[in-house]
């Protein structure tokens, strides 16, 4: 695989948009995660597009990799080349939308938004992701979700790529993302998305920091921003909360070398320095299986597992 990516792509090899055998963790919000085969930073859609095209033809695997904060990489790392859109940065403003490419940040294009005037993306400021990743996954928090603010995305299909080796970027409206419950339509049918444009209304600046840091504050005091953690591990079941479920099934603190179930929201594992992601996987099991084994519910995982567990 490297070889091959390193002879086809020399010009993104020598100036650093393709690695090597590069650590993951660093790349993660748990700081957990072995290497990845091979790592690639596309400068440009088209870039994207040539080496999906190779990849695919190539039977080489890969993984797109936003900013890391909704999954748990393996002590192993990924056997594929993995993608990381973060160079694709460009954030534009036309009358109340606001186009952002899917490497962004979700707190840097709140930010954008408020300094502009534009209300709706507040409940997004303190969440650790970026644009594709929360609209892959329908983030939302503090009564607001993607679904509710999201217009309409560009989307690669993979398969497409393969055979054109172009720029077959497509448009999907927000109904046709077919958002669930940290689901979407991107999600289940594997596209990669390429940018998103969020429908937003006029405000006055001040309130909307002024909001933005009430979300903030709330936060800070109820999460464990202060540690690396994946945000909230678990769904939330019909009718119940995960973290009550786990504090209530007296599992807070309760540690595994140094991953633990946090002491301030029981629905957050935490990394106290050197976690591995076997240890989160132990804690994750036993928390699963002690709920269950109480209250006869099943907790199913909100972040993703890439690599070999």
């Amino acid at each position: 695989m490297k070889e091959r990516l390193k002879q086809a792509f020399p010009y993104l090899a020598e100036r650093g948009a393709l690695r090597f055998d590069e650590v993951l963790a660093p790349y993660s919000s748990f700081k957990i995660g072995g290497a990845a085969d091979a790592f690639l930073m596309p400068p440009t859609i088209m870039d994207l597009a040539q080496v999906l095209s190779f990849a695919l033809g190539n039977g080489i695997p890969y993984f797109i990799l936003g900013k890391g904060s909704n999954l748990l990489i393996s002590d192993q790392g990924i056997r594929a080349l993995v993608i990381n859109m973060s160079e694709m940065n460009k954030i534009t403003r036309d009358e109340n939308f606001v186009s952002t490419f899917s490497g962004v940040s979700l707190r840097r294009v709140a930010e954008f938004a408020q300094k502009e005037g534009l209300a709706g993306l507040e409940f997004a400021h303190g969440i650790p992701g970026s644009v594709g990743g929360a609209v892959f996954m329908n983030a939302g928090a503090y009564g607001g979700e993607i679904k509710d603010v999201l217009y309409c995305s560009k989307y690669l299909i993979p398969e497409v790529a393969a055979l054109q080796g172009n720029y077959p970027v497509k448009h999907l409206k927000a109904a046709e993302h077919e958002f669930g419950y940290r689901s979407s339509s991107i999600q289940r049918k594997g596209y990669i998305l390429t940018s998103s444009v969020f429908r937003l209304q006029e405000a006055d600046p001040e309130e909307i920091k002024a909001r933005m840091q009430e979300l903030d504050i709330q936060r800070k005091d109820k999460q464990p921003m202060e540690l690396s953690s994946a945000g909230s591990v678990f769904k939330r079941p019909p009718g119940h909360f995960a973290g009550k479920l786990i504090e209530d099934c007296c599992l807070k603190g309760y540690r595994v070398g140094d991953a633990a179930v946090s002491d301030k929201h029981c629905g957050f594992i935490v990394n106290l320095g050197k976690a591995t992601a076997q240890d989160v996987m132990q804690v994750i099991r036993h928390v699963q299986n002690t709920v269950f084994e109480r209250y006869s519910i099943k907790l199913e995982l909100e972040i993703r597992l890439i690599g070999e567990m």
